[in-house]
Protein backbone atom coordinates (compact mmCIF):
# COMPACT_ATOMS: atom_id res chain seq x y z
CA UNK A 1 0.00 0.00 0.00
CA UNK A 2 1.61 3.22 -1.11
CA UNK A 3 1.56 6.20 1.18
CA UNK A 4 2.74 9.69 0.61
CA UNK A 5 4.28 11.70 3.45
CA UNK A 6 1.84 14.28 4.55
CA UNK A 7 3.16 17.61 5.75
CA UNK A 8 1.69 18.95 8.87
CA UNK A 9 -1.01 21.38 8.19
CA UNK A 10 -0.76 24.94 9.51
CA UNK A 11 -3.32 27.54 9.88
CA UNK A 12 -2.79 30.34 7.61
CA UNK A 13 -2.64 33.71 9.40
CA UNK A 14 -1.40 36.90 8.67
CA UNK A 15 2.38 37.07 9.02
CA UNK A 16 3.59 38.60 12.16
CA UNK A 17 7.06 39.46 12.94
CA UNK A 18 8.73 37.13 15.46
CA UNK A 19 11.82 37.32 17.37
CA UNK A 20 14.76 35.54 15.86
CA UNK A 21 15.58 33.67 19.05
CA UNK A 22 12.14 32.32 19.43
CA UNK A 23 12.09 31.24 15.87
CA UNK A 24 15.27 29.42 16.28
CA UNK A 25 14.05 27.77 19.42
CA UNK A 26 10.80 26.69 17.94
CA UNK A 27 12.25 25.24 14.63
CA UNK A 28 12.14 21.28 14.29
CA UNK A 29 15.11 19.02 14.04
CA UNK A 30 16.32 18.33 10.61
CA UNK A 31 15.68 14.56 9.39
CA UNK A 32 13.01 13.54 11.91
CA UNK A 33 10.05 13.89 9.53
CA UNK A 34 11.84 12.21 6.68
CA UNK A 35 12.54 9.11 8.77
CA UNK A 36 8.92 8.57 9.59
CA UNK A 37 7.96 8.96 5.96
CA UNK A 38 10.66 6.55 4.77
CA UNK A 39 9.67 3.93 7.23
CA UNK A 40 6.09 3.94 6.07
CA UNK A 41 7.27 3.67 2.47
CA UNK A 42 9.49 0.71 3.30
CA UNK A 43 6.64 -1.03 5.00
CA UNK A 44 4.46 -0.34 2.02
CA UNK A 45 7.16 -1.61 -0.32
CA UNK A 46 7.61 -4.71 1.76
CA UNK A 47 3.93 -5.32 1.75
CA UNK A 48 3.81 -4.75 -1.94
CA UNK A 49 6.72 -7.09 -2.48
CA UNK A 50 5.08 -9.75 -0.33
CA UNK A 51 1.86 -9.38 -2.21
CA UNK A 52 3.72 -9.54 -5.52
CA UNK A 53 5.62 -12.57 -4.30
CA UNK A 54 2.40 -14.22 -3.21
CA UNK A 55 0.80 -13.45 -6.53
CA UNK A 56 3.86 -14.72 -8.34
CA UNK A 57 3.69 -17.94 -6.36
CA UNK A 58 0.08 -18.36 -7.14
CA UNK A 59 0.70 -17.67 -10.81
CA UNK A 60 3.64 -20.05 -10.80
CA UNK A 61 1.56 -22.77 -9.22
CA UNK A 62 -1.24 -22.16 -11.72
CA UNK A 63 1.24 -22.22 -14.57
CA UNK A 64 2.67 -25.45 -13.23
CA UNK A 65 -0.78 -26.96 -13.09
CA UNK A 66 -1.46 -25.76 -16.60
CA UNK A 67 1.88 -27.19 -17.82
CA UNK A 68 1.16 -30.53 -16.16
CA UNK A 69 -2.30 -30.56 -17.68
CA UNK A 70 -0.89 -29.62 -21.06
CA UNK A 71 1.75 -32.32 -20.71
CA UNK A 72 -0.85 -34.89 -19.84
CA UNK A 73 -3.08 -33.74 -22.69
CA UNK A 74 -0.11 -33.80 -25.04
CA UNK A 75 0.74 -37.31 -23.93
CA UNK A 76 -2.85 -38.37 -24.30
CA UNK A 77 -2.99 -36.70 -27.69
CA UNK A 78 0.19 -38.52 -28.70
CA UNK A 79 -1.24 -41.82 -27.57
CA UNK A 80 -4.53 -41.07 -29.33
CA UNK A 81 -2.64 -40.01 -32.44
CA UNK A 82 -0.66 -43.23 -32.33
CA UNK A 83 -3.84 -45.21 -31.85
CA UNK A 84 -5.48 -43.19 -34.65
CA UNK A 85 -2.54 -43.92 -36.96
CA UNK A 86 -2.74 -47.57 -36.03
CA UNK A 87 -6.50 -47.60 -36.64
CA UNK A 88 -6.04 -45.67 -39.87
CA UNK A 89 -3.44 -48.19 -41.02
CA UNK A 90 -5.74 -51.06 -40.09
CA UNK A 91 -8.67 -49.34 -41.80
CA UNK A 92 -6.57 -48.76 -44.89
CA UNK A 93 -5.51 -52.40 -44.96
CA UNK A 94 -9.10 -53.45 -44.35
CA UNK A 95 -10.32 -51.15 -47.14
CA UNK A 96 -7.75 -52.57 -49.53
CA UNK A 97 -8.76 -56.09 -48.54
CA UNK A 98 -12.42 -55.16 -48.88
CA UNK A 99 -11.75 -53.58 -52.28
CA UNK A 100 -9.96 -56.74 -53.40
CA UNK A 101 -12.82 -58.89 -52.15
CA UNK A 102 -15.35 -56.55 -53.77
CA UNK A 103 -13.50 -56.72 -57.07
CA UNK A 104 -13.42 -60.51 -56.82
CA UNK A 105 -17.12 -60.57 -55.92
CA UNK A 106 -17.98 -58.26 -58.83
CA UNK A 107 -16.01 -60.52 -61.14
CA UNK A 108 -17.88 -63.56 -59.87
CA UNK A 109 -21.18 -61.68 -60.13
CA UNK A 110 -20.37 -60.73 -63.71
CA UNK A 111 -19.55 -64.33 -64.52
CA UNK A 112 -22.75 -65.54 -62.85
CA UNK A 113 -24.78 -62.87 -64.67
CA UNK A 114 -23.22 -63.88 -67.97
CA UNK A 115 -23.92 -67.54 -67.28
CA UNK A 116 -27.47 -66.69 -66.26
CA UNK A 117 -27.98 -64.68 -69.44
CA UNK A 118 -26.61 -67.53 -71.53
CA UNK A 119 -28.80 -70.01 -69.67
CA UNK A 120 -31.88 -67.84 -70.18
CA UNK A 121 -31.10 -67.51 -73.88
CA UNK A 122 -30.64 -71.26 -74.11
CA UNK A 123 -33.92 -71.89 -72.29
CA UNK A 124 -35.70 -69.37 -74.50
CA UNK A 125 -34.20 -70.98 -77.57
CA UNK A 126 -35.28 -74.43 -76.41
CA UNK A 127 -38.74 -73.17 -75.49
CA UNK A 128 -39.06 -71.31 -78.80
CA UNK A 129 -37.95 -74.40 -80.71
CA UNK A 130 -40.44 -76.53 -78.81
CA UNK A 131 -43.23 -74.03 -79.44
CA UNK A 132 -42.32 -73.77 -83.10
CA UNK A 133 -42.35 -77.55 -83.47
CA UNK A 134 -45.69 -77.67 -81.68
CA UNK A 135 -47.13 -74.98 -83.97
CA UNK A 136 -45.85 -76.77 -87.08
CA UNK A 137 -47.30 -80.10 -85.94
CA UNK A 138 -50.68 -78.54 -85.16
CA UNK A 139 -50.75 -76.75 -88.51
CA UNK A 140 -49.98 -79.98 -90.36
CA UNK A 141 -52.65 -81.88 -88.41
CA UNK A 142 -55.27 -79.18 -89.05
CA UNK A 143 -54.56 -79.00 -92.79
CA UNK A 144 -54.63 -82.81 -93.06
CA UNK A 145 -57.96 -82.90 -91.20
CA UNK A 146 -59.33 -80.23 -93.53
CA UNK A 147 -58.35 -82.31 -96.56
CA UNK A 148 -59.95 -85.41 -95.05
CA UNK A 149 -63.15 -83.46 -94.40
CA UNK A 150 -63.17 -82.24 -98.00
CA UNK A 151 -62.79 -85.80 -99.27
CA UNK A 152 -65.28 -87.45 -96.95
CA UNK A 153 -67.73 -84.56 -96.51
CA UNK A 154 -67.70 -85.12 -92.75
CA UNK A 155 -66.89 -82.69 -89.93
CA UNK A 156 -65.51 -85.34 -87.59
CA UNK A 157 -61.85 -85.06 -88.78
CA UNK A 158 -61.92 -81.30 -88.12
CA UNK A 159 -63.36 -81.69 -84.63
CA UNK A 160 -60.89 -84.46 -83.75
CA UNK A 161 -57.90 -82.44 -84.97
CA UNK A 162 -58.96 -79.30 -83.10
CA UNK A 163 -59.60 -81.25 -79.89
CA UNK A 164 -56.16 -82.90 -80.05
CA UNK A 165 -54.47 -79.56 -80.80
CA UNK A 166 -56.26 -77.90 -77.88
CA UNK A 167 -55.02 -80.62 -75.50
CA UNK A 168 -51.44 -80.21 -76.72
CA UNK A 169 -51.54 -76.43 -76.32
CA UNK A 170 -53.00 -76.81 -72.81
CA UNK A 171 -50.16 -79.18 -71.85
CA UNK A 172 -47.56 -76.75 -73.22
CA UNK A 173 -48.88 -73.95 -70.92
CA UNK A 174 -47.32 -71.16 -72.97
CA UNK A 175 -48.94 -67.70 -72.67
CA UNK A 176 -47.98 -66.83 -76.24
CA UNK A 177 -50.21 -69.70 -77.47
CA UNK A 178 -53.35 -68.44 -75.70
CA UNK A 179 -54.64 -66.64 -78.85
CA UNK A 180 -54.29 -69.93 -80.75
CA UNK A 181 -56.31 -71.72 -78.10
CA UNK A 182 -59.07 -69.10 -78.25
CA UNK A 183 -59.16 -69.26 -82.07
CA UNK A 184 -59.50 -73.05 -81.99
CA UNK A 185 -62.35 -72.80 -79.46
CA UNK A 186 -64.18 -70.36 -81.76
CA UNK A 187 -63.71 -72.67 -84.76
CA UNK A 188 -64.99 -75.66 -82.77
CA UNK A 189 -68.15 -73.75 -81.85
CA UNK A 190 -68.63 -72.67 -85.48
CA UNK A 191 -68.18 -76.24 -86.76
CA UNK A 192 -70.65 -77.63 -84.22
CA UNK A 193 -73.20 -75.01 -85.28
CA UNK A 194 -72.75 -75.75 -89.02
CA UNK A 195 -75.16 -78.00 -90.90
CA UNK A 196 -73.77 -80.09 -93.74
CA UNK A 197 -75.80 -82.16 -96.18
CA UNK A 198 -75.61 -85.94 -96.04
CA UNK A 199 -73.39 -86.89 -98.98
CA UNK A 200 -74.37 -90.59 -99.13
CA UNK A 201 -78.06 -89.64 -99.23
CA UNK A 202 -77.34 -87.21 -102.08
CA UNK A 203 -75.54 -89.96 -103.98
CA UNK A 204 -78.54 -92.28 -103.56
CA UNK A 205 -80.88 -89.59 -104.85
CA UNK A 206 -78.66 -88.98 -107.89
CA UNK A 207 -78.66 -92.69 -108.64
CA UNK A 208 -82.45 -92.61 -108.46
CA UNK A 209 -82.52 -89.69 -110.89
CA UNK A 210 -80.34 -91.62 -113.34
CA UNK A 211 -82.71 -94.57 -113.09
CA UNK A 212 -85.79 -92.35 -113.58
CA UNK A 213 -84.27 -90.73 -116.68
CA UNK A 214 -85.01 -93.87 -118.71
CA UNK A 215 -88.72 -93.64 -117.88
CA UNK A 216 -89.29 -89.95 -118.61
CA UNK A 217 -91.69 -89.31 -121.52
CA UNK A 218 -90.56 -86.73 -124.04
CA UNK A 219 -92.81 -83.77 -124.76
CA UNK A 220 -93.81 -84.93 -128.30
CA UNK A 221 -94.33 -88.60 -127.46
CA UNK A 222 -97.59 -90.31 -128.45
CA UNK A 223 -99.21 -93.45 -127.13
CA UNK A 224 -99.93 -94.65 -123.63
CA UNK A 225 -97.07 -92.65 -122.16
CA UNK A 226 -98.79 -89.42 -123.17
CA UNK A 227 -101.93 -90.07 -121.17
CA UNK A 228 -103.28 -87.24 -119.10
CA UNK A 229 -101.42 -86.32 -115.97
CA UNK A 230 -104.18 -87.76 -113.85
CA UNK A 231 -103.37 -91.23 -115.19
CA UNK A 232 -106.74 -92.45 -114.10
CA UNK A 233 -108.37 -95.18 -116.11
CA UNK A 234 -111.77 -94.67 -117.72
CA UNK A 235 -114.48 -95.18 -115.21
CA UNK A 236 -116.49 -98.36 -115.86
CA UNK A 237 -119.96 -97.81 -117.24
CA UNK A 238 -122.70 -98.24 -114.72
CA UNK A 239 -124.86 -101.32 -115.05
CA UNK A 240 -128.01 -99.27 -115.65
CA UNK A 241 -126.84 -97.79 -118.99
CA UNK A 242 -127.95 -99.37 -122.25
CA UNK A 243 -125.72 -101.17 -124.70
CA UNK A 244 -125.70 -98.37 -127.21
CA UNK A 245 -124.56 -95.88 -124.51
CA UNK A 246 -121.66 -98.15 -123.66
CA UNK A 247 -120.82 -98.44 -127.33
CA UNK A 248 -120.86 -94.66 -127.74
CA UNK A 249 -118.50 -94.24 -124.76
CA UNK A 250 -116.05 -96.78 -126.19
CA UNK A 251 -116.22 -95.03 -129.55
CA UNK A 252 -115.35 -91.69 -127.92
CA UNK A 253 -112.39 -93.23 -126.10
CA UNK A 254 -111.03 -94.70 -129.30
CA UNK A 255 -111.47 -91.36 -131.05
CA UNK A 256 -109.50 -89.59 -128.33
CA UNK A 257 -106.69 -92.07 -128.74
CA UNK A 258 -106.57 -91.58 -132.44
CA UNK A 259 -106.08 -87.82 -132.20
CA UNK A 260 -104.41 -85.80 -129.48
CA UNK A 261 -104.14 -82.03 -129.25
CA UNK A 262 -101.46 -80.69 -126.87
CA UNK A 263 -99.48 -77.49 -126.40
CA UNK A 264 -95.69 -77.60 -126.49
CA UNK A 265 -94.02 -74.33 -125.50
CA UNK A 266 -90.56 -75.38 -126.66
CA UNK A 267 -90.30 -75.82 -130.43
CA UNK A 268 -87.12 -77.89 -130.04
CA UNK A 269 -89.03 -80.51 -128.06
CA UNK A 270 -91.71 -80.78 -130.74
CA UNK A 271 -89.15 -81.29 -133.52
CA UNK A 272 -87.27 -84.10 -131.77
CA UNK A 273 -87.04 -87.33 -133.71
CA UNK A 274 -86.95 -90.73 -131.89
CA UNK A 275 -83.18 -90.96 -132.42
CA UNK A 276 -82.70 -87.45 -131.03
CA UNK A 277 -84.91 -88.30 -128.07
CA UNK A 278 -82.56 -91.17 -127.25
CA UNK A 279 -79.54 -88.87 -127.27
CA UNK A 280 -81.39 -86.26 -125.18
CA UNK A 281 -82.15 -88.92 -122.59
CA UNK A 282 -78.55 -90.15 -122.59
CA UNK A 283 -77.27 -86.59 -122.33
CA UNK A 284 -79.48 -86.09 -119.28
CA UNK A 285 -78.08 -89.23 -117.68
CA UNK A 286 -74.50 -88.08 -118.43
CA UNK A 287 -75.17 -84.73 -116.75
CA UNK A 288 -76.51 -86.48 -113.69
CA UNK A 289 -73.50 -88.81 -113.62
CA UNK A 290 -71.13 -85.85 -113.96
CA UNK A 291 -72.87 -84.16 -111.03
CA UNK A 292 -72.40 -87.35 -109.02
CA UNK A 293 -68.70 -87.47 -109.85
CA UNK A 294 -68.35 -83.78 -108.98
CA UNK A 295 -69.97 -84.45 -105.62
CA UNK A 296 -67.57 -87.31 -104.95
CA UNK A 297 -64.61 -85.13 -105.97
CA UNK A 298 -65.88 -82.30 -103.74
CA UNK A 299 -66.20 -80.03 -106.79
CA UNK A 300 -69.37 -78.40 -105.63
CA UNK A 301 -69.60 -75.72 -108.30
CA UNK A 302 -69.24 -78.19 -111.12
CA UNK A 303 -71.87 -80.49 -109.58
CA UNK A 304 -74.28 -77.58 -109.17
CA UNK A 305 -73.80 -76.56 -112.81
CA UNK A 306 -74.49 -80.10 -114.02
CA UNK A 307 -77.63 -80.34 -111.89
CA UNK A 308 -78.88 -76.99 -113.22
CA UNK A 309 -78.29 -78.16 -116.80
CA UNK A 310 -80.13 -81.46 -116.06
CA UNK A 311 -83.09 -79.57 -114.59
CA UNK A 312 -83.21 -77.30 -117.64
CA UNK A 313 -83.15 -80.33 -119.95
CA UNK A 314 -86.00 -82.01 -118.02
CA UNK A 315 -88.15 -78.90 -118.21
CA UNK A 316 -87.36 -78.32 -121.89
CA UNK A 317 -87.57 -81.74 -123.59
CA UNK A 318 -89.81 -83.87 -121.39
CA UNK A 319 -93.53 -83.83 -120.76
CA UNK A 320 -94.11 -81.67 -117.69
CA UNK A 321 -97.67 -82.90 -117.37
CA UNK A 322 -96.43 -86.43 -116.72
CA UNK A 323 -96.30 -87.63 -113.14
CA UNK A 324 -92.84 -89.15 -113.62
CA UNK A 325 -91.51 -85.90 -115.03
CA UNK A 326 -92.96 -83.98 -112.13
CA UNK A 327 -91.42 -86.43 -109.61
CA UNK A 328 -88.06 -86.16 -111.37
CA UNK A 329 -88.17 -82.35 -111.36
CA UNK A 330 -89.12 -82.29 -107.66
CA UNK A 331 -86.27 -84.67 -106.79
CA UNK A 332 -83.85 -82.52 -108.79
CA UNK A 333 -84.93 -79.41 -106.90
CA UNK A 334 -84.46 -81.22 -103.61
CA UNK A 335 -80.94 -82.31 -104.56
CA UNK A 336 -80.06 -78.79 -105.71
CA UNK A 337 -81.29 -77.36 -102.39
CA UNK A 338 -79.20 -79.84 -100.43
CA UNK A 339 -76.14 -79.06 -102.56
CA UNK A 340 -76.15 -75.56 -101.10
CA UNK A 341 -75.17 -77.01 -97.68
CA UNK A 342 -72.16 -78.91 -98.94
CA UNK A 343 -69.68 -76.14 -98.15
CA UNK A 344 -67.62 -77.24 -95.16
CA UNK A 345 -66.60 -74.56 -92.66
CA UNK A 346 -63.00 -73.46 -93.05
CA UNK A 347 -60.57 -73.11 -90.15
CA UNK A 348 -59.44 -69.62 -91.12
CA UNK A 349 -59.21 -68.37 -87.51
CA UNK A 350 -57.04 -71.30 -86.40
CA UNK A 351 -54.79 -71.05 -89.45
CA UNK A 352 -54.32 -67.28 -88.92
CA UNK A 353 -53.47 -67.83 -85.24
CA UNK A 354 -50.98 -70.55 -86.22
CA UNK A 355 -49.31 -68.21 -88.73
CA UNK A 356 -49.05 -65.49 -86.06
CA UNK A 357 -47.59 -67.92 -83.52
CA UNK A 358 -45.08 -69.23 -86.08
CA UNK A 359 -43.97 -65.67 -86.83
CA UNK A 360 -43.24 -65.16 -83.12
CA UNK A 361 -45.64 -62.24 -82.56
Amino acid sequence: MNSEPVAPSATRSEPQPAAPADAAASAPEPGAGNWSVGRSGVIALVLMAAAALLLSGLLWQKLSNIQEQLARQSADSGVQALEARTLARQAQELSRETAARLALTETKISEVSLQRTQLEELMKSLSRSRDENLVVDIESAVMLAQQQSQLTGSLEPLLAALKSADQRVARAAQPRLNPLQRAMARDVDRIKAATVADTPALLVKMDELVRMADELPVANAVGPSSAPASGAKAAPAPQSVTWWERGWTLLQDEARRLMRVSRIEQPEAALLSPEQSFFVRENLKLKLLNARLGLLARQTESARADLAAAAQSVNKYFDRSSRKTQATAALLQQVQAQMLNLELPRLDGTLAALATAAAGR
